[in-house]
């Protein structure tokens, strides 16, 4: 069930710089708000929805037939440590617009886990070939602490972007906060522009 072989490598650009604000650190950091959920694969369901053609919801199994990729990718954490070298497998967020097809119009993603936690993502951000739907990290299933079975991986943003435990996506029109977004961080993101807070709150 765990012996996925991913299809290729994706390494991003940029790789080994630090964005301002940053050091660098060779662990990885648990970061979460609440409590890890207790999941189980027999019956998780992703739930792909919203301004769609091809709304779908995937079972485990169904999530595993679908083709698999490795991104190179670091990872900045808005609390101002990166890991630079991380090797992330799962599938690749292109390939999921690819197969629902959204229209032009949907321009963010809504993207909803376990617990209630949302982010609010443009679609920009996840159609670059980069952003993951991962399973493993460095070689290992990653640990249910760090998102297990699946979490989010969107190397252009800080982490909390990059998040845990999902189990639905949703393609909207209009953008919508989420959970760390609407208590005062950054609607966006981005750690080049250090985008960590709200500009009325920086």
């Amino acid at each position: 069930m765990y012996l996925k072989r991913p299809e290729q490598v994706k390494k991003a650009p940029h790789i080994q710089d630090v964005p301002p604000g940053q050091f660098v650190t060779e662990k990885f950091p648990i970061m979460t708000y609440g409590s890890t959920p207790n999941i189980d694969l027999a019956n998780w369901t992703l739930k792909v929805f919203g301004s769609v053609e091809n709304p779908i919801e995937f079972t485990w199994a169904q999530f595993l037939d679908l083709p698999w990729k490795m991104v190179e990718a670091p990872f900045h954490c808005v609390t101002q440590w990166s890991k630079l070298e991380n090797t992330w497998e799962g599938v690749v967020f292109s390939d999921l617009i690819s197969l629902v097809k959204p229209p032009k119009s949907a321009r963010f993603v809504i993207v909803h886990c376990y617990g209630d936690y949302t982010t609010n993502i443009p679609i920009e951000a996840l159609d670059d070939k980069l952003a993951i739907l991962a399973h493993k990290h460095d070689g290992t299933v990653i640990t249910p602490e760090h998102g297990w079975p699946i979490r989010l991986v969107v190397p252009e943003r800080y982490g909390w972007k990059s998040a845990k435990w999902i189990n639905a996506i949703e393609f909207v029109e209009e953008d919508k906060p989420g959970f760390w977004e609407i208590r005062g961080y950054h609607n966006n993101g981005d750690f080049w522009k250090e985008e960590r807070f709200w500009p009325e709150l920086s």
